[in-house]
């Protein structure tokens, strides 16, 4: 797409160049940005130069810089501990991309735009990931990635904040992990994404995206009951009806999907 608005482009090099001018807009790798006509945008702010780390390892898990290609996390290299590496690849091909977007479409705009669909939306909250936010005003906050969507398409994102990075904790990395997903097409966007996890203290985590507005996330002491997990799913708020699938098929392929996750999690129980 020719975006034929735009006046000026400008790399940011420094927190400070990150303000935003009027007609402003941030450019990540662009996938989204240029899909469409941006008639209100006349100027791109490109935060590929601030040279963010791609991927980090600290004493408290993972984090992975918003600039982060996908390509670049679906090829993470695995760490004898980190029993949760599938999902990096598994996430990663739940979307509706070529190998070429790969490598350009970037961790933090995919989770920026929260499309219900969004699958690094799907993987940050399968591990409990938590975003650091930059805000306009030039303080910062962390929160979970799975609160971040407000409905597809929509955030907690104010303008001129920017998503730095999100943070995956080491518990999660060292947890057994199960993934489905399901879409009406061969190739077509999800129309259901579903994760199961399993932690060292017997904890267990489900969650639904793509199916609902927003990611929905079941926890449970221990790894539940066919029945429970069956009422919760289907209780669940959110499912939504498009082009792509109706909600009452989102919630009952969301059932069955999260039952063959839980009894493939069930030996680690």
């Amino acid at each position: 797409m020719d975006l034929n608005t735009i006046e000026s482009w400008r790399p940011a090099r420094t927190r400070e160049d990150l303000t935003l001018a009027p007609g402003e807009a941030f450019l990540g790798g662009g996938t989204w940005l240029y899909s469409e006509p941006q008639v209100h945008t006349t100027g791109l702010v490109d935060l590929g130069a601030m040279g963010w780390p791609s991927i980090e390892e600290t004493p408290e898990g993972l984090r992975i810089g918003a600039t982060c290609t996908v390509a670049e996390l679906s090829r993470i290299r695995r760490r004898a501990e980190w029993t949760a590496h599938p999902i990096f690849f598994q996430a990663a091909t739940a979307l509706l991309a070529s190998f070429k977007i790969w490598n350009v479409m970037t961790v933090g705009g995919n989770i920026a735009r929260s499309y219900a669909a969004a699958s690094m939306v799907s993987l940050a909250s399968a591990l409990d990931a938590t975003a650091l936010i930059w805000t306009a005003a030039g303080g910062q906050y962390t929160m979970p990635v799975a609160e971040l969507p407000t409905g597809n398409g929509t955030s907690l994102l104010r303008r001129g904040d920017v998503l730095r990075c999100i943070d995956i904790p080491a518990h999660a990395l060292r947890a057994h992990t199960g993934f489905r997903k399901i879409a009406l097409a061969e190739i077509g966007r999800s129309g259901a994404v579903l994760t199961g996890r399993v932690d060292e203290s017997g904890a267990a985590v489900f969650t639904i995206t793509a199916a609902t507005l927003r990611p929905v996330v079941l926890r449970y002491r221990s790894l539940p009951s066919a029945a429970e997990l069956r009422a919760d799913s289907r209780n669940a708020d959110g499912y939504y009806t498009d082009p792509l699938g109706s909600a009452d098929w989102r919630r009952a392929v969301s059932g069955v999907l999260l039952e063959e996750i839980r009894q493939e999690l069930a030996p680690w129980n």
